[in-house]
C-alpha cells in the first residue's frame, strides 16, 4: 500500500510534465542585434545563445546568451575602435544574459534576467514575441538600459541604449 502512494504522484507528475512542450532552439543566421543611442549606432555578432522555451508555459522556459564585444560593428572603424574600449574588450570580451524568470504579457512574453556587461551584472527585462513556424521560429524582442550603470563612462558613451533583436532559431 505505500508503494502505490509514492508511485501515484510519480506518475501523475511524469504525465503532466508530457504537456510541457520545451523546445530546445538553435539560433540560424541571418540574426539581428542591432543597438542605438545618442550618436552611436550599429550591430554585433558572434551571438551564441542556449533557448528552452514553451509558449505556453513561459515560465518553464530558460534562455542564455552571449556576444563576442569584438564583433561590434558601427559601420566606422575608429567607432569601432573607441567601443571596443568604451566596453574594455580585452579584458571583458563577453556580454551575457541569463534569464530568471520567462512570463506572458499583453504584448508577447518577457523575460526578466541578469545582463552582464564589462564585467558587472544587472537586472534587465526584454520584452519579446515569437513567430512559431513549425520546425522553426523568429523571436524579436527590445530592451533598454543606461550604460553608465555598468561602468560605461568614455566621452560620447549615451544616456540610454537600446537593444533590438531578431533572432530566427530552429529545433
Amino acid at each position: 500500500m505505500k508503494n502505490i502512494m509514492y508511485i501515484v504522484p510519480a506518475a501523475l507528475i511524469i504525465s503532466l510534465s508530457a504537456f510541457i512542450a520545451l523546445t530546445n532552439w538553435k539560433v540560424k543566421e541571418p540574426y539581428e542585434v542591432k543597438f542605438s543611442g545618442g550618436k552611436i549606432h550599429g550591430e554585433f555578432k558572434g551571438l551564441k545563445a542556449n533557448i528552452r522555451f514553451d509558449k505556453i508555459h513561459p515560465e518553464e522556459s530558460k534562455i542564455s546568451a552571449s556576444i563576442d564585444v569584438n564583433t561590434i560593428a558601427t559601420g566606422f572603424f575608429l567607432k569601432n575602435s573607441h567601443a571596443k574600449d568604451a566596453l574594455d574588450a580585452d579584458k571583458y570580451p563577453v556580454i551575457s544574459f541569463r534569464s530568471t524568470t520567462v512570463s506572458k504579457n499583453a504584448s508577447g512574453y518577457k523575460t526578466t534576467g541578469n545582463l552582464t556587461l564589462k564585467g558587472v551584472t544587472r537586472p534587465v527585462t526584454i520584452y519579446f514575441t515569437f513567430e512559431d513556424h513549425g520546425q522553426s521560429g523568429i523571436f524579436r524582442g527590445s530592451f533598454k538600459f543606461a550604460p553608465k550603470s555598468f561602468g560605461i563612462t568614455h566621452d560620447g558613451t549615451p544616456d540610454e541604449l537600446t537593444i533590438l533583436l531578431t533572432v530566427p532559431v530552429t529545433q
